[in-house]
């Protein structure tokens, strides 16, 4: 397979994250204290954080991809990504937060990053940049409300439609009016205006994008939510779109071991603004499943619709969480996909482990894309530490090329 045939940058990736393990393993047997005493010098040796915070996120990942596309080479990427930030102290109702973000590659590191010319290479959108990642003011002096302006990460719901893409190295960030109300019993209301996204590539995005999202938790039961989303693309008009849904996602308690697990979910999208196209499509994903004896288990269907005209898009959500970890539907085929999917998932002596099936098909299920296998891997250590190993393995039919991808990763999250 693949993952057998490392390139020397590859096996430099192989060292580093052996260094890693090491390292992390021995965490296990160091004291608290020690995790202890840095958590306290990032707050300036004040347990409230009376002088603010610094905040520090490090991670390091070798990802592998390799297709059977004649006119690609397989990509290698070994990179480090680190995020540093300082949160300052709330005061008088007022919060601030600038963080930075850079992303280093190591070794001959052969891939496509989206930005460094190499076109030859599969792609592995995690370029070598550096940036601006965060810089917001919040205001909490209304009861009950937030206010956030300035750049800033936004995730809503299960990032279906609007997400920070946190999978790749340096994430999606926006620059943005968000307004959080929770005047109303069990009831969460976001609104918003984005302005423009700093996309995972470091290239700015303008845009004019406006939402709203309501939420109202049935306790013991689930949370019904209802949404509008108005995306206009200034550089790319074909994706802007106005959509509206809801959906109905939770979970019941049916013994003291067994809760059921249940989501409900339709949305309606048409063209929006200066959108060339005119197209309406559906869009549903159902999905049903039980958690029993630490074990968690799901069957579900996600179908986005397609048209001659257009197809159902989502172009600011968390892409990789959905459709398959290979990513070969980032993008809504032009018939519609229909993605029929089981998984489990569950903890073995402090793993968790996870395997995903995906069966793909167009909307209608007459054209049959292809299947894929994932499988994940991750092990905390305390609430700072983390090791993940990560692959799938996508078997084209009437939908792009076979294609299997690896991962190593480890993190360190202060």
């Amino acid at each position: 397979m693949a993952y057998k045939q490392l390139t020397k940058s590859g096996r430099v990736g192989m060292s580093a994250f052996s260094i890693a393990l090491l390292a992390m393993s021995g965490t296990q047997t160091a004291s608290a204290g020690f995790n202890e005493e840095i958590e306290n010098a990032l707050k300036f040796g004040q347990a409230d954080a009376k002088y603010g915070q610094v905040k520090f996120d490090l991670r390091y990942r070798f990802e592998q991809d390799d297709s059977k596309n004649p006119d690609k080479d397989h990509a290698d990427a070994s990179t480090v990504r680190l995020r540093l930030g300082y949160l300052t102290p709330e005061f008088a109702g007022l919060q601030g937060y600038a963080e930075y973000e850079t992303n280093q590659d190591f070794g001959a590191n052969t891939y496509n990053s989206g930005r460094n010319d190499k076109a030859g290479y599969e792609k592995i959108l995690d370029p070598q940049e550096h940036e601006l990642n965060q810089l917001w003011v919040s205001y909490k002096g209304i009861p009950d409300t937030e206010v956030k302006v300035g750049r800033q990460r936004i995730k809503i719901d299960n990032d279906r439609f609007i997400g920070n893409v946190g999978w790749r190295q340096m994430e999606s960030t926006y620059d943005a009016v968000m307004v959080t109300n929770k005047s109303l019993a069990n009831t969460t209301v976001k609104v918003g205006y984005i302005n423009q996204r700093q996309h995972i590539t470091s290239v700015v995005q303008p845009m004019q994008t406006e939402l709203a999202n309501v939420a109202y938790n049935f306790k013991g039961y689930g949370k019904l939510t209802g949404y509008g989303y108005w995306i206009d693309n200034n550089e790319g008009h074909a994706v802007s779109s106005q959509t509206y849904g809801l959906s109905f996602v939770g979970g019941k308690k049916v013994t003291d071991d067994v809760k059921a697990l249940y989501r409900l979910e339709y949305a309606f999208q048409k063209d929006f603004e200066q959108n060339p196209n005119q197209y309406e499509v559906d869009y549903y994903h159902v999905m049903g499943g039980a958690k029993a004896f630490g074990v968690t288990a799901k069957v579900g269907m996600e179908q986005l619709g397609g048209t001659a005209t257009g197809a159902f898009s989502t172009p600011l959500a968390t892409g990789h969480a959905f459709n398959g970890w290979s990513d070969q539907f980032l993008n809504t085929p032009a018939n519609g996909l229909r993605d029929v999917y089981t998984a489990i998932s569950g903890k073995v002596h402090g793993v968790k482990l996870m395997g995903v099936y995906h069966d793909f098909a167009d909307d209608t299920g007459s054209i049959d894309y292809g299947k894929e296998w994932d499988f994940l891997a991750v092990k905390k250590f305390g609430k700072h530490y983390s090791l993940l190993a990560k692959y799938a393995y996508y078997d084209a039919d009437q939908h792009g090329t076979d294609t299997q991808n690896f991962w190593l990763q480890a993190g360190v999250n202060f």
